[in-house]
Parts: structure tokens; C-alpha cells; sequence
């Protein structure tokens, strides 16, 4: 601690730091070496898993931004503090403290789920995103597939937004959160929905595991350029997929027929109804098997690891302006 300027040392972290070597004193001599570096580990060990389950709960793409603004924030508050820039500090923390209360109310849904799972004691779930759907799985892409066929063939547009995980997407969202139905998911159901007859047929229908959700849902528009040959219900479903990363989009081209998947704001088409059933079987069934057998250590410790490199990277904005190059 001598070698830190005096304005990072706080009392509190001196009071403990000697109370925890007076207590390694009165151990046996062999013990000492050990123990002195014990605090320091555990405590950066806390806060990289702390870390790690805030970043998996708010790793939507709509929220990166902030976390970037925030993280900024935090690192230029800090510098401000070691060169000794009082009054730019004292600016800084304050402007820390308040972004940290919006953002707080701002991610009410991700602060909510993070703090149910940690008090209900679920912390491994907090480690994993568990996909969605469970046994019946192959019927459900089965009967998606089926309809996204039929309205292919007799060339009727379509919109289908489907949640990839058990974490359900936030109403805001939505321009125009639909019309609520809860209903059984099927192929005549989705047929019907899309029908140009139908009042709802314009919007998109939200699938939650075997349940059609809601009919006639309002999706954001992307505001990236597109294509002259994409129309509103492209843009829409890239739109949607890029602000939550936890779904996928199909559409239905009203003008050719062609089916579209859009998956974390990228739209592949135009695809067959044999590669739709794959790429949706991929997003969707993993996982699918019931009960499975916990992994080793290495393995658990490979897959927290690539979890936060992912994790962090989508922080980077060098990523984004990668992916931007290379379009």
C-alpha cells in the first residue's frame, strides 16, 4: 500500500487490511505465506464472477451501449481521481451515481430477473442461458415450418417472431405490443392469423415456446440501409433482432414468396423450408434433452471463460466498427 497515492487509499480498506494481518500473525509460521495472499484473491474472484452474471443478464444488444457510456464513465472518474482533478471528480462520481440509478430503472426487467435468481439461490442459472423450448421441440419447429411453407406457396405474408430462451422480451420493445392471445401453437392457427382477411395479419405473431403469445405485434424498424428489394416486414424483423439478442425472425415475402430468417440484426435469405428447419432446429433445440449431466470442471471452467471473452467483446466498439468494415 506504500506506493499508492494517497487519494486511492481509503480507511476502511487499511483498518481491514491490518485487522486481516494482525489475524494471519497469530497463526503457525507455515500457514503465513499462504494466508497473506488469501483476501486479495477471494476479493478479485468475487467481483470477476459478480461481473461475469451482470454481463450475461444484460449482454442484450440495446443495453451494450449504455454498459459502454457507464464503463467510460466509471474508467474517467477514476483517472480524474489518481491525477488529482478535484473538482472534474467530484463531477464524475456524481454523474456515476446517477447513471447507475437510471440505469437501474431503465433495465428494471434484467435488475429484477439477476435478483430473483440470486434469491432463490439459482446462481448457476444465472451462468447459462437455458433455451426455451423442452420435449416437443421437433413438433414446434415442425408446425412452424409447415405454416411458413403453406404461406410461401400461396405467397400471403408473414411475420414470426420467435423467443430463443426462457427469458421473455420485454413489451417496450414493441412499437405496438399486439393483440394478446395465449394460445396453442399450429400451423392452421398461423395460416389464419396471416390471412389478408384478418385485422391482425400486418403485424407479427409472437411464439413463446409451444404458445402463440400475441397476434399483430408492432416491431421497430432497423435503421440500417437495405435493400430495395426489402420491405417493411424485413426491416421489422431485423429490427427486432437487433435490439434483443434472445429471438428470431421469420419472414414471409408477400411479393415472392421467399422465406427470411433475421437472427441478432443479420438476415439470411432466401432460404428453403429444409434449411429454415435446420437453422430453427439450431437456435432452438439446443439443450432439448431432458435432464443433463453435470459437466466436469475443465468444462465448466472452458465455458465461463468463453462466456465472458464473448461477453466482453461485445463491449468493444472495435467490434462493431469490424463488423461494419466487413459488410
Amino acid at each position: 500500500m506504500k506506493g499508492l497515492p494517497q487519494g486511492l487509499i481509503n480507511p476502511n480498506w487499511t483498518q481491514s487490511w491490518l485487522a486481516f494481518e494482525g489475524a494471519i500473525g497469530l497463526l503457525p509460521p507455515f500457514l503465513r505465506p499462504g494466508l497473506t495472499y488469501l483476501l486479495p484473491l477471494l476479493d478479485v474472484t468475487l467481483v470477476l464472477a459478480l461481473t461475469y452474471m451482470v454481463l450475461l443478464v444484460i449482454a442484450e444488444r440495446r443495453t451494450l451501449w449504455m454498459v459502454r457510456g457507464f464503463i467510460f464513465l466509471m474508467l474517467a472518474t477514476a483517472a480524474s481521481r489518481y491525477i488529482g482533478l478535484q473538482l472534474l471528480n467530484f463531477v464524475l462520481s456524481n454523474l456515476v451515481i446517477g447513471s447507475a440509478v437510471a440505469m437501474a430503472v431503465i433495465l428494471q426487467s434484467e435488475v429484477r430477473r439477476f435478483l430473483e435468481q440470486l434469491g432463490r439461490g439459482n446462481l448457476f442459472r444465472l451462468l447459462r442461458p437455458t433455451p426455451i423450448l423442452t420435449r416437443n421441440a421437433d413438433n414446434i419447429v415442425d408446425e412452424i415450418v409447415e405454416a411458413v411453407k403453406e404461406l410461401s406457396q400461396n405467397r400471403t405474408g408473414g411475420l414470426i417472431l420467435i423467443e430463443t430462451s426462457n427469458t421473455p422480451i420485454d413489451e417496450r420493445d414493441f412499437n405496438t405490443p399486439g393483440v394478446k392471445l395465449n394460445a396453442e401453437l399450429s400451423k392452421e392457427l398461423i395460416q389464419t392469423i396471416f390471412q389478408t382477411t384478418t385485422p391482425l395479419h400486418d403485424g407479427a405473431v409472437l411464439i413463446r415456446g409451444s404458445c402463440i403469445v400475441a397476434a399483430g405485434v408492432i416491431l421497430p424498424l432497423s435503421d440500417r440501409t437495405a435493400s430495395r428489394q426489402l420491405g417493411t416486414r424485413h426491416r421489422a424483423a431485423m429490427g427486432i433482432t437487433e435490439r434483443v439478442q434472445a429471438c428470431a425472425c421469420i419472414v414471409v415475402s408477400e411479393e415472392t414468396g421467399s422465406i427470411s430468417l433475421a437472427e441478432k440484426g443479420i438476415l439470411n435469405r432466401p432460404l428453403t423450408s429444409s434449411k429454415l428447419k435446420e437453422l430453427l432446429e439450431a437456435y432452438l433445440t439446443e439443450g432439448e434433452n431432458g435432464e443433463v449431466a453435470s459437466p466436469g470442471f475443465r468444462s465448466v471452467s472452458r465455458q465461463i471463460t468463453e462466456r465472458i471473452l464473448a461477453a466482453i467483446a461485445r463491449l468493444l466498439p472495435f467490434r462493431d466498427f469490424r463488423q461494419k468494415h466487413d459488410r
